[in-house]
């Protein structure tokens, strides 16, 4: 089962329960998911990683592995 079809599954299920007590403690659940993947995403990047990221867009524009921005917007819309 794919991630999707797995949250959907989760939802309804939820949307099933009755006590207050259980969903109280699934939205502790959440709320703790949440804090810990914001601070993973907003971890710093050490000076080194920041350098390396620098040099591997470089290398990349050199090499032509870029998308237009008028390309990207073209495709974003395909996507509705």
């Amino acid at each position: 089962m794919d991630l999707n079809a797995r949250k959907t599954e989760f939802i309804q299920e939820f949307l099933k329960l009755q006590s207050e007590e259980a969903i109280g403690r699934l939205e502790k659940v959440l709320k703790k998911e949440s804090k810990l993947t914001r601070n993973k995403v907003l971890q710093p990047m050490s000076k080194k990683e920041f350098h390396s990221r620098i040099d591997q867009s470089m290398k990349d524009s050199k090499e032509g592995k870029l998308t237009e921005a008028d390309d990207l917007l073209a495709e974003i819309e395909k996507w509705s």
